[in-house]
């Protein structure tokens, strides 16, 4: 289990499909603790994604929000392998 990828998927109000984000091992171990509080509060945080990023979530306009593990093959936001975002190549 120490070998899977953390994902934080989070469902926002408004939209039909969720947003999947890859988390490093240390933002997964951070949110992890923090999660029910942020949900709770509808506070902003910026967990470290696996590649080294990180995101701002504003959890107030999340409805649902969880830990999983991420799938072995998924290209979400934040993988390692998915460096083409934006202008960059």
């Amino acid at each position: 289990m120490s070998d899977a990828k953390r994902a934080l998927v989070l469902h926002v109000a408004g939209s039909g499909e969720p947003l999947v984000f890859a988390l490093s091992d240390r933002g997964a171990k951070s949110l992890a603790m923090r999660l029910p509080t942020l949900m709770n509060s509808g506070g902003v945080d910026s967990p470290e994604l696996a590649d080294g990023n990180t995101v701002s979530v504003n959890f107030a306009h999340v409805v649902t929000a969880h830990l999983d593990d991420l799938p072995p093959l998924g290209r979400v936001y934040g993988s390692v392998t998915h460096r083409g975002h934006g202008f960059t190549k």
